[in-house]
C-alpha cells in the first residue's frame, strides 16, 4: 500500500472518529438522538424563525417535577421565559402530521375528561366559542398538553395540528436557538 493511500485511509478513520465523539458527547449531554431539529415553519416566530436550528435535550433529565418535566405557560413562574415567552417549547410527534414533528410552546396540562375551556386564554380560541362542547378536543380525550405556535393565533387543539399532546408523544424540549443554521438540514431533506 502506497504512503498516499494510507494518509487517505488514516484520515478518513480520523473524521470518522471525530465525528463519533462529538456525536456521543452531545448525546450524553442531552439525552436525545438527534440532539438538534431544524424549525421548518414560521409557526413560533418571532422567538424562533425557519431555518433556525434548535439544541433539544430530554426534558425528563434534571428538569423540574412537573409531568414529563415539562413546564407549562399557565405554570411558569412569573417574569420566567424560555425562548423569549412562558412556558417550555416541546418537539412532538402529531398524528395529523406523520413524519415531521412539531415544535410549540406547552401552554396547559390537561387531565383525561378535563374541561380546559375555563382555562385557556379566550384570545387563542375561535370567535364565538361559549363552551367546552363547542370545542373537538374538550373536554380533553386523554391527559396531555394544550400547545400553540407562537405566531398562531389559536390552540393547536383548536385548529386542527394536533390533539391534546400524550407526555409520551413529546421528543424533546427546546434549550438553545441558532439562527439560519438549520437551512443545512432543511436544505439536505427538501424540507
Amino acid at each position: 500500500m502506497n504512503d498516499a493511500l494510507r494518509q487517505i485511509i488514516r484520515d478518513t478513520v480520523q473524521v470518522g472518529l471525530g465525528v463519533l465523539v462529538v456525536a456521543s458527547l452531545l448525546f450524553a449531554a442531552t439525552g436525545v438522538w438527534p440532539p438538534m431539529v431544524a424549525v421548518e415553519s414560521g409557526s413560533m416566530e418571532p422567538h424562533m424563525e425557519r431555518g433556525d436550528l434548535v439544541v433539544v435535550a430530554d426534558p425528563t433529565r434534571d428538569g423540574p417535577e412537573t409531568v414529563a418535566g415539562v413546564v407549562t405557560a399557565a405554570e411558569a413562574p412569573p417574569g420566567s421565559r424560555t425562548i423569549g415567552a412562558p412556558g417550555d417549547v416541546i418537539v412532538f410527534d402529531s398524528p395529523y402530521r406523520p413524519g415531521s414533528p412539531i415544535i410549540h410552546r406547552a401552554h396547559l396540562y390537561v387531565e383525561a375528561g378535563e374541561n380546559w375551556y375555563d382555562d385557556a386564554d379566550p384570545a387563542h380560541l375561535p370567535a364565538g366559542v361559549d363552551s367546552c362542547r363547542e370545542l373537538e378536543a374538550c373536554p380533553a380525550p386523554h391527559a396531555g398538553f394544550v400547545t400553540k405556535g407562537d405566531a398562531n393565533s389559536q390552540y393547536d387543539q383548536v385548529n386542527g395540528n394536533a390533539p391534546v399532546v400524550r407526555p409520551d408523544s413529546i421528543r424533546a424540549e427546546a434549550h438553545v436557538r441558532i439562527p439560519y443554521l438549520g437551512y443545512v438540514r432543511l436544505t439536505l431533506t427538501g424540507a
